[in-house]
């Protein structure tokens, strides 16, 4: 086994094999770039090693950088993540040539299956069902334009060595080839190096199903059951579950048989995924077509790990190395049900704007029986995990920490959580639970969508497509749907946190006495809304009548600056996040977060003759909605632009955003030019 490990990755995934390594008793090595010089996975490797500056191309993507790292510290072998160099080939080859161990597949099935055209001639050698398509280069948008009307839309655009949602764009008229077929080449090679791009068939009201599979360097290789990654925008995976709601166990052999085919076919070893796209409307189950094979972990790999008892990560440090797997196809079970939600800096209220900056406040939930604890012996058998009927689990995989910088030149993922439970709706209700109280200040984030996809009811169905987001939020999204029950709640909680805020003001002025409790008359206006609430706190709770209705009993209490509330609201269990937004509140829970005026009766009944404050017209600006590169700019003073036409082109967190007129106008002028970096809400066109 191995003594010292290097990772050539940053963030959660780092901290993931730091942790697991640290178990199996490896010394780890980490390495960084100037922007994660104080990263927690900096400060968890036992060494570290800098690598550059903070764009990828100058890091963590120079691979004699890597090597000379290994070099430097002795480290024997390297661990790549997921993303970076983890599906290069090059690199894989050049660790083998310097005598460093790569964790991860041979060379020569990084190169099968990295390139999505030949991996599909490939797969289809291999007796595994293909999408139909063009599975050749396209050089030009014309050649483009006319593949795509010999399949017949909708169609996928795909840059060849693509990945992670990257360099893919949904087709459905010939506008949108000639639109998009440009820039999924740019995205193509920025990220990967690789501007090659193929097209092929969309199936509509897909489901996205993928096999884990493993192997070891004697020729055995195995498939660990499914795992449902349905819920996505814009190709990017936001949840992930184990099984899938839609698998029988019929499909599931058929599925992981064919996987295991397609890895052998290609000589493969250590842990890979073969992704499927299923027709969801074919209850047979036959309908399922190879999309792609990735040659790495993914980053979806813990709900596997949660319902097999495996640890996947140590699991390909052992291959690695030359061990056997220990156990067999029928030694694969799997227990209960575990959901993923990925947490992302980005603004959901705001069309998902990317959003970067520094951590403020990063509470994430309290996590019960993580996936490292309990006695290593036990970890290296199937079923290892203690478990009782009733338990539940939750767990965060993170490479973040308070005061951290979220930044514009890597992937916006905050954190990854996951919950395990008996049953699928019990882990459902974990996820809403945990996220309830998922704190982070400082930027936005998507806490709130990700409560609202487990509150939907087409969720909690199973009735699950790739479009499901598009479909069941085709406004964007304004928050989940509050009940009068939760609002009531709510409207006297507020009362009760105002309350308390009065008499700890009253206490400081010396017009209270310690332990004096107040009672008092409040109107909590929330969600369009006013109520009346009388408030009166007692030791270790607080009674309140809403609108003169029945005494409400809140058991808990709250102090100023508190920022997580958990109370019971006569019997019902409330998880709230309080934050004091000017002279009022944010009270976030369940998947929304509500503008809260807490007032005296007088200045409530004052208010109502208050003069509403009229919002500026910026339809006369085109704005930057995130802070990024502008990278194109399509239109000059005199242009005039049609509605929804194209007017410029930012960079964003490794994604291209194409920004187009809010309406017909004449360009005025244009501030901004190509190449500049700019801030959210910075004026890139002025129309007349």
């Amino acid at each position: 086994m191995f003594k010292k490990i290097l990772i050539a990755n940053r963030g959660e995934i780092a901290c993931r094999v730091i942790r697991t390594a640290r178990r199996m008793g490896i010394n780890t090595v980490a390495v960084y770039s100037d922007a994660d010089a104080r990263a927690p996975h900096v400060r968890m490797a036992d060494e570290s090693v800098r690598l550059g500056p903070p764009p990828a191309s100058e890091s963590y993507l120079k691979a004699e950088l890597i090597i000379d790292a290994c070099k430097a510290t002795g480290a024997e072998a390297v661990h790549p993540g997921y993303g970076f160099l983890s599906e290069r080939e090059s690199f894989a080859k050049a660790l083998t040539k310097a005598g460093i161990a790569f964790i991860g597949p041979p060379p020569k099935a990084i190169a099968a299956m990295g390139d999505k055209i030949e991996s599909k001639k490939l797969a289809q050698k291999a007796g595994v069902n293909i999408v139909p398509g063009y599975l050749d280069d396209i050089a030009t948008t014309a050649e483009a334009v006319n593949i795509a009307k010999g399949i017949g839309y909708p169609v996928m655009m795909k840059a060849s060595a693509g990945g992670g949602g990257k360099g893919m764009r949904l087709a459905y008229t010939e506008k949108d080839i000639r639109e998009g077929f440009e820039s999924v080449k740019r995205e193509g090679l920025n990220s990967f190096g690789d501007d090659r791009v193929f097209i092929e068939k969309f199936i509509e009201a897909p489901r996205h199903i993928e096999i884990q599979v493993l192997g070891d360097q004697h020729g055995n290789v195995l498939y660990l059951g499914e795992r449902e990654c349905s819920i996505q925008r814009r190709n990017q995976k936001v949840v992930e579950e184990a099984p899938s709601p839609f698998v029988t166990p019929a499909m599931r052999k058929a599925m992981g048989e064919q996987a295991v085919a397609l890895a052998k076919a290609v000589g493969y070893y250590s842990a890979g995924t073969v992704e499927l796209i299923v027709n969801g409307a074919d209850p047979s189950g036959k309908s399922f077509y190879f999309l792609e094979m990735n040659t790495r972990l993914q980053v979806e790999h813990p709900v596997t790990e949660e319902v097999t008892g495996l640890d996947l990560v140590e699991q390909m440090i052992r291959v690695a190395a030359g061990e056997k797997l220990a156990f067999t196809q029928d030694d694969v079970k799997l227990d209960g049900w575990s959901v993923e939600t990925r947490v992302y800096a980005e603004d959901p209220y705001r069309g998902f704007l990317p959003s970067t900056g520094r951590l403020v406040r990063y509470e994430p939930p309290q996590t019960r029986h993580p996936r490292e604890s309990g006695d290593p012996a036990k970890q290296e058998k199937l079923g290892s995990r203690l478990r009782g009927n009733d338990e539940v689990r939750v767990r965060i995989d993170d490479g973040v920490a308070d005061g951290g910088e979220v930044s514009m030149f890597y992937d916006p993922m905050i954190a990854k959580l996951i919950t395990w439970a008996p049953t699928r709706e019990q882990a459902i209700d974990a996820q809403v639970d945990a996220l309830d109280a998922f704190v982070v200040d400082g930027i936005h984030d998507n806490v709130d969508f990700l409560s609202a996809l487990m509150q939907h009811p087409r969720f909690r169905k199973g009735d699950l497509a790739t479009d499901f987001i598009a479909d069941e939020f085709p406004e964007g999204f304004h928050g989940a749907p509050a009940d009068a029950q939760l609002i009531a709640d709510l409207a006297v909680i507020a009362g009760m946190v105002a309350t308390i805020t009065d008499e700890r003001a009253a206490e400081i002025d010396g017009q209270l006495g310690p332990r004096t409790y107040l009672s008092c008359d409040r109107v909590v206006c929330i969600a369009g809304a006013e109520h009346r609430v009388r408030i009166k706190p007692y030791k270790g709770g607080t009674l309140a009548l809403l609108n003169d209705g029945d005494l409400i009993d809140i058991i808990g209490r709250w102090v100023p600056g508190q920022r997580l509330l958990a109370v019971d609201v006569d019997g019902r269990r409330r998880i709230v996040q309080v934050r004091r937004v000017g002279r009022g509140w944010e009270l976030q829970s369940r998947g929304a977060s509500h503008k809260v005026q807490v007032l005296s009766p007088h200045i409530a009944e004052l208010a109502h003759h208050m003069i509403e404050k009229v919002p500026p017209d910026l339809s006369r600006l085109l704005l930057a909605p995130m802070p990024g590169l502008l990278t194109r700019l399509d239109v000059a003073v005199g242009d005039k632009v049609e509605a929804g036409q194209p007017v410029a082109v930012m960079e964003a967190m490794k994604m291209e955003n194409i920004l187009r007129a809010g309406r017909a106008a004449t360009v005025k002028a244009t501030p901004a030019k190509p190449g500049d970096s700019l801030a959210v809400d910075q004026v890139i066109v002025e129309f007349e």
